[in-house]
């Protein structure tokens, strides 16, 4: 039951009725949880029937950078041991105080994407709740709650997860385990979040997950963000409510109806907490509970007027309120000296402006206006932001902490945060998590940095020992922390590969390297080969190196002088020279014209006719003749116009040039358009009309095998839409048809063609990787990644690698000569390919001067038109068994590393090693391939 005052609840009816209808109603329908469920069944049949998924993806880093933490479970009774929640990297377990990480989560058959975690440690059940919290462009949706028990050594406890329900609520903030209970769960579930929903709110299972009960409601656009219970008395609950709404063009991020409510029952009856404040500028809300004492981290999106800090010369800031007078008395040296600083066109002088201002074309606030663009809306604009509230008295009585406003927190996007932290022993010790962390030991009425040189910024997560405040355990977009000094001093704990790249890219080096631009992140360049390892950290310098910071995005790559084109969000870009050289560029528009807008992942690419020539998208397309020093406009607005709200949309998302003909340029929206040209960009015509409105164009590929062919990509993502969308044009896009029929409805990203073969396409969605060898026709599964989101894919073809960039496990290279070989056996039945001669080492089995033996290893290669169990034999020259291994073999390609290390030498043929064990001399071996109806054989060849 929930309990208000009838006034304000009458009001808040009144409003809420307003407000729900202010948020626009969507033109694309959102997936059903029904239809996504048949979507995750879809794709395990694929996996299942799949003949390239025994192909190898090999993870080739980085991992130095990490990747976003939403949430982490410590072992009470062993803060040694741990599990880490990665936003799009599935969870990991540590044993070790950081020093290492497995991950347990791979095999749940749905996703990686996390929101929370909680574990019963004392039955060893592990709950992970699906789908982020932190309301971001890149948060993907998950399937409810999963819980594994954990608690026994057996490799296959992790393959036994079950999904206890919640399926429908896309996006989980928070999971509580009772105390004393361990049937009873409490979950805060936010719903979802491009579309209204009424799976959210606060819900309460008391048989393990069976059963579960909705207990604290408001509304199909009111989230519970955050629930605390007090550790004295689990019947007294404290929740965190968030009205909110998200577009693709917006972010309604606050509204009466957030706030926070309290329970004395265990949930079954809720008063919300009228002494806290009310009113539409309440956002995200993060809860910490200490005893009776409880904190509130809010998120005010009220505007206030930010003090002036005295500077030297002129800041943007001053032209907001500037008069004409003021203006008029401005030096030419000044404003020179202004215009040049802050990157305005060189045909901009001081004189011209004067001139301007004084036929009253311009206004001393059009140079503010012209400047603040998408990245100052983000960190300029004057919003309170973080607020720290303390109740003493359960939610009767709200004191906010703090006199002034706490700048530079969480800035205007409160809503990636949200998370506050208190010593669960002394009330008095509280963290606040925004882009610093900050820690107070006075209850919140100061604060000091508690972050470090080796800690990245933008935080969700941090944990305080209880026994031992000093030790800390932070989380944040760069990975995991730890602190013993409380917080003067960190570790770095990055060993996974975890890392959210929107793109990669390879140059054609003999030994070529990697490019890829992550989340956060910056973009990194990295050898093709990567192993991690934590050499090193002795020999001084990570194999990989960040060549730019930021939110990392798109890479061109000119192979003929190997400049590179790269940069962060909304098109901020740099072209770095041979030398290392940086040199910025960013078209901007004329003063007094209508601003460009910027996607986030602002496309670019090089001509494959001259690579003097870069194209790069706003709402408009671009051209530099001059590798990028000066620009020229190729068309108007491309998109369906700019949409009023927060977030920059109307943009092109995707370019693609026809390497047939010079001047044939395809574009895609982010709002559904897609427009060729064919002379350059003197004319346009938009060839989308026929295809699903208002999606997002995240690809337009014009093929390399044939010139009128072209394909597309469309993301329904931004709308709750998850349906897979792809389709090609045999005539330039004037018919279009669509392909893949037999894809899974999980959004897709990416495409890439075959270069060597037009009927092969690669594709990354929002789930995995799918080969197609029909053109599109049908697609099967390929390789052996995990449910991870495929944002970008590049071919190396001299190599024949293809390199898949994911949002939360890293980069994976998979090897294209055994999808060629698969393809050439596909009709054979069972195949076993000839091994290549293994060259005698007289040191195998001894110990080397690092005290390791060493022993060969061969990969087995064989092909099955269908899923056999296979055993594996090695015979010595007098057909003696020396080894025998099962495996279970996979339709298609399969691999398997064989060890030649034996137990004993029947023949005395062997070579015995330091340790007692025996490994081959030179000479002839068999290796004996038996499925359930064949036997093969192969010679393998020492010498």
């Amino acid at each position: 039951m929930l309990e208000r005052q009838f006034a304000f609840g009458f009001a808040l009816l009144l409003f809420c009725q307003f407000s729900i209808a202010q948020y626009p109603s969507n033109p694309v329908k959102s997936t059903s949880t029904k239809e996504r469920i048949a979507a995750v069944n879809a794709r395990k049949e694929l996996i299942n029937n799949s003949a390239y998924r025994g192909i190898e993806a090999v993870n080739i880093g980085p991992t130095i950078m990490s990747g976003r933490v939403v949430d982490v479970a410590v072992n009470p009774n062993n803060t040694l041991h741990f599990f880490v929640a990665y936003a799009t990297g599935g969870v990991w377990e540590t044993v070790n105080n950081g020093q290492s990480f497995t991950p347990v989560f791979d095999d749940n058959g749905y996703t990686l994407h996390c929101g929370a975690l909680a574990v019963d440690w004392k039955n060893t059940i592990i709950y992970v709740g699906t789908g982020e919290a932190n309301s971001s462009r890149s948060s993907y949706a998950g399937f409810g709650i999963f819980k594994c028990q954990f608690g026994f050594n057996d490799f296959q406890k992790w393959q036994l997860w079950k999904n206890i329900g919640l399926k429908g609520t896309q996006h989980i903030s928070r999971i509580i385990t009772h105390p004393t209970d361990s049937k009873t769960l409490f979950v805060c579930a936010m719903g979802n979040l491009f579309s209204p929903s009424k799976e959210r709110g606060v819900y309460k299972t008391i048989d393990g997950g069976d059963t579960w009960k909705q207990i604290l409601y408001i509304d199909e656009n009111t989230s519970a963000v955050d629930l605390e219970m007090n550790p004295e008395n689990p019947n007294l609950l404290v929740a965190a409510m968030w009205q909110k709404s998200r577009r693709a063009w917006n972010f309604w991020e606050s509204g009466t109806n957030s706030g926070i409510y309290t329970s004395m029952d265990g949930g079954d009856n809720w008063n919300e907490s009228i002494a806290f404040p009310q009113n539409e500028f309440i956002g995200r809300i993060g809860l910490s509970i200490s005893g009776n004492t409880i904190y509130a981290l809010v998120d005010n999106q009220e505007r206030y007027k930010k003090d002036s800090k005295p500077s030297e010369g002129l800041t943007k800031k001053a032209f907001q309120t500037m008069s004409m007078d003021s203006f008029k008395n401005l030096s030419d040296s000044s404003l020179n000296k202004f215009l040049k600083t802050n990157r305005f066109p060189k045909k901009y002088k001081a004189k011209d402006i004067q001139k301007m201002v004084k036929k009253g074309d311009l206004k001393p606030i059009d140079l503010f206006e012209y400047l603040h663009d998408e990245n100052a809306m983000m960190f300029e604009d004057p919003v309170k932001g973080a607020e720290l509230y303390r109740s003493n008295d359960f939610g009767k009585s709200w004191n906010k902490t703090h006199d002034r406003v706490l700048e530079n927190i969480c800035y205007s996007y409160g809503y990636y945060f949200g998370v506050v932290h208190s010593n669960p022993n002394n009330p008095e010790q509280v963290f606040i998590a925004g882009v610093p962390l900050l820690q107070s030991k006075d209850g919140g009425e100061t604060f000091l940095f508690a972050g470090g040189d080796n800690v990245h910024v933008d935080h969700h997560y941090i944990w305080i020992n209880p026994n031992n405040p000093e030790h800390l355990i932070n989380g944040n977009d760069g990975g995991i922390n730890i602190s013993y000094d409380g917080g003067l001093n960190w570790t770095k704990c990055n060993s996974p590969a975890v890392g959210q790249f929107y793109t990669v890219s390879v140059d054609q080096e003999k030994n070529y390297n990697v490019y890829g631009g992550l989340q956060d992140n910056g973009v990194w360049k990295g050898p093709n080969n990567y192993k991690y390892s934590p050499l090193w950290q002795q020999e001084g310098k990570y194999p990989y190196q960040r060549i730019a910071g930021g939110d990392g995005m798109q890479i061109q790559i000119d192979n003929k002088d190997n400049n590179v084109y790269t940069g962060s969000q909304f098109g901020h870009y740099y072209r770095i020279d041979s030398e290392g050289k940086y040199h910025y560029f960013h078209p901007m528009h004329d003063l007094k014209s209508e601003k460009l807008r910027w996607n986030w992942q602002t496309p670019i690419l090089l001509s494959s006719h001259n690579s003097d020539i870069l194209y790069m998208g706003s709402n408009k397309l671009h051209r530099s003749m001059d590798n990028a020093k000066t620009f020229e406009e190729l068309s108007g607005d491309l998109s369906n116009g700019d949409k009023s709200g927060d977030v920059s949309y109307g943009t092109i998302s995707t370019i693609s040039e026809s390497s047939f003909k010079f001047g044939y340029i395809y574009i895609g929206t982010d709002d559904g358009n897609i427009h060729l040209t064919k002379d350059g960009g003197e004319t346009w015509n938009k060839i989308s009309n026929e295809l699903p409105r208002d999606l997002w164009v995240k690809k337009v590929v014009a093929s390399e095998h044939k010139k009128e062919r072209v394909y597309a990509v469309l993301n329904g993502h931004t709308w709750d839409h998850f349906n897979a969308y792809l389709f090609i044009s045999e005539d330039y896009g004037k018919t279009w048809k669509q392909i893949g029929r037999n894809l899974p409805d999980e959004s897709l990203n990416t495409l890439q063609e075959d270069p060597t073969n037009e009927n092969i396409l690669y594709l990354g969605s929002d789930a995995g990787l799918y080969i197609s060898l029909d053109m599109g026709i049908t697609f099967q599964t390929l390789g052996d990644i995990p449910p991870v989101a495929i944002h970008a894919l590049a071919i190396q073809q001299e190599n024949r690698d293809l390199i898949v960039g994911t949002h939360g496990r890293s980069i994976y290279k998979v090897q294209l000569e055994p999808v060629y070989q698969s393809i050439s056996y596909s009709d054979s039945g069972f195949v076993f390919l000839e091994m290549d001669v293994i060259k005698y080492n007289e040191n195998w089995g001894n110990l080397q001067y690092r005290w390791k033996s060493s022993a060969p290893s061969k990969d087995i290669v064989f092909f099955l038109s269908e899923r056999s169990s296979v055993e594996i034999t090695v015979l010595d020259s007098t057909k003696q068994l020396l080894l025998s291994k099962k495996i279970n073999g996979v339709k298609g390609y399969n691999k398997e590393s064989l060890r030649l290390e034996f137990q004993e030498d029947v023949n005395n043929q062997l070579i015995k090693g330091t340790l007692g064990k025996y490994y081959p001399s030179k000479g002839r071996y068999t290796i004996e391939l038996k499925s359930d109806s064949q036997t093969l054989r192969r010679t393998l060849i020492v010498q």
